[in-house]
């Protein structure tokens, strides 16, 4: 194998039929995400106040080719999928045939849920979800890693999820791309960037995550093909960045750690020179009001990026600052690289040296999340 040991900074899970139906309040017992099957036979996760319904097999299609993918997703149970999505032994033994020690965990249906409607219902499903995941990544400690998901009701809110996070011995917190109250640069969230940085628990903003950008807008062009939907699917995580960067959350909390997930990290040489451009273009100097520095220089200390087959991440890392790169496989999704990560690491990172590979691959994502790299399958 290519580098044997590598940690997986954006993975994922197949949330269970029992996920929410079991571990959620009880007065939301009967109104929980739950699995109904189709006439066809394919399994499906239904979930309250939403239109849109989500192919069990549609977040399991790792290792697929894209016709494979389609009829998977179409007529599969969720019997049929990988039992590594949802269970700790079997993950395992999928993470080896990768190559892969350890591995963070984001949600999937918990994706969706980010943008629903109702805030009370979102709080309520999120802390089923982390019930159920302190139970998943205790079944392979040292392994598996949980984000926690926090529906941000309101700053109070969010920092009591926080602590509890801590305590279920989560690692991060998978913020929705959207607050219910304000925004994430008003003052009043610098309690809960506080309460982050004093935990040392990295904010995560994954794609498909928020209002403007969620899991519709990847299916949905505003114009032209289809395709053209996916395209604009990173803007999202994108306007985060600079809603923080800009904003002086970063400022005023040198220590706060951000991920963006899966949106690739190739880009992100171009968006520090444009951020830094348009400030030197209306500011004398480039240092903007509430700020001490040039935007590209926080962006550089505090954002971290998760890629998966990005090659042009790796081609430009001599203009980012390379800690700034985390690599994943975001198993088990479509998109993922598993089962032939390290066939396509031998190719992308080939030109990398040693303290580069170690660095992106293992290093970098284990001192963002804190994690017990010495406890971990050692690297080849």
């Amino acid at each position: 194998m290519f580098f044997k040991g590598a940690i997986s900074a954006d993975s994922h899970i197949v949330e269970p039929p029992n996920c929410y139906v079991d571990y959620i309040e009880p007065k939301y017992r009967d109104i929980a995400p739950h699995v109904e099957t189709k006439d066809s036979g394919q399994d499906i996760y239904v979930i309250k106040d939403l239109k849109t319904t989500v192919p069990m097999g549609f977040l399991a299609g790792a290792g697929m080719k894209p016709n494979e993918r389609a009829k998977f997703a179409a007529t599969t149970k969720f019997e049929g999928i990988r039992k590594g999505g949802w269970e700790p032994n079997a993950r395992c033994i999928d993470m080896d045939q990768d190559g892969i020690a350890a591995e963070i965990i984001y949600a999937s249906v918990g994706m969706i849920l980010c943008t629903h409607p109702d805030a009370l219902y979102k709080d309520a499903c999120m802390t089923a979800y982390n019930r159920w995941l302190q139970e998943f990544c205790g079944g392979a400690p040292n392994r598996l890693f949980g984000l926690a998901q926090t529906a941000v009701l309101s700053v109070d809110g969010a920092i009591a999820d926080f602590k509890k996070a801590k305590e279920m011995g989560m690692v991060g917190m998978m913020m929705p791309g959207n607050p219910a109250y304000e925004d994430y640069d008003h003052p009043d969230y610098d309690a809960l960037w506080e309460c982050a940085t004093d935990l040392d628990l990295p904010i995560c903003f994954h794609i498909l995550t928020a209002k403007e950008g969620d899991l519709a807008s990847a299916f949905t062009a505003q114009r032209g093909h289809p395709l053209n939907g996916f395209m604009r699917i990173i803007r999202a995580v994108q306007d985060v960045v600079g809603l923080l960067t800009l904003g002086g959350v970063f400022e005023r909390h040198p220590k706060l750690k951000m991920v963006c997930a899966e949106g690739d990290a190739g880009w992100m040489p171009h968006y520090m020179y444009r951020m830094d451009h348009a400030a030197n273009f209306n500011v004398e100097g480039g240092i903007l009001k509430g700020l001490s520095k040039l935007p590209s220089e926080y962006i550089k200390s505090n954002v971290y990026m998760t890629f998966q087959d990005d090659w042009v991440a790796f081609k430009t890392r001599d203009l980012m600052d390379t800690k700034q790169l985390i690599w994943a496989n975001d198993y088990p999704h479509t998109d993922s690289t598993w089962p032939h990560s390290q066939e396509l690491l031998a190719q992308h990172a080939a030109d990398l040296s040693m303290a580069e590979r170690n660095a992106i691959l293992r290093d970098n994502v284990a001192g963002v999340f804190n994690l017990p790299v010495a406890d971990m399958p050692m690297m080849d």
